[in-house]
């Protein structure tokens, strides 16, 4: 009978040893969480923090600051790694607005481990107000892109009022 006992034991510690690994496709994939306001110290919203949820099944999310080799070089599509593209709703229609300094962002390499199973949150402090439009509701849609140019779904914010100067 003891010698059962143990062999139980031993199985519940070995099995309570292994870890469950995630499994994601390799595209990743992404969720709206939030949004945050940031108000300027004037009461006017200048910026904000776009929280955003992913899942990447092998972990390759992420360029290295320094990475400017041809597919990431600053005249190609892929320099940045994560997409923000800006509306405003004019007359009642969205309307995407290119702004003077797009609202891109390269993220750095979320995980070491590559490949790897990765989730988690990002933020991405973004500008959210157009100081040469009268329109104060914008939306933001965004999508992220990985090393091996997957391209995830894209999401979108709900509205949002943009508190502009008086």
């Amino acid at each position: 009978m003891r010698f059962w006992l143990c062999i139980l034991l031993f199985a519940l510690l070995t099995l309570s040893g292994c870890r469950h690994r995630e499994v994601f496709p390799v595209e990743p994939r992404i969720e709206f969480v939030r949004l945050d306001k940031i108000d300027n110290g004037t009461g006017v919203d200048n910026q904000a923090d776009l929280v955003i949820y992913f899942e990447d099944g092998d972990g390759d999310i992420g360029i290295d600051e320094g990475d400017t080799a041809p597919i990431f070089s600053l005249d190609s599509e892929y320099y940045y790694n994560f997409f923000i593209h800006y509306y405003e709703k004019q007359q009642g229609v969205w309307t995407e607005v290119e702004l003077p300094t797009p609202l891109h962002a390269r993220l750095p390499h979320l995980s070491e481990n590559v490949p790897e199973a990765i989730k988690g949150e990002i933020t991405i402090t973004t500008f959210i107000n157009n100081y040469s439009s009268p329109y104060d509701t914008i939306m933001l849609s965004c999508y992220l892109v990985d090393r091996a140019l997957h391209k995830s779904n894209t999401v979108s914010t709900p509205e949002i009022i943009v508190k502009k100067w008086n």
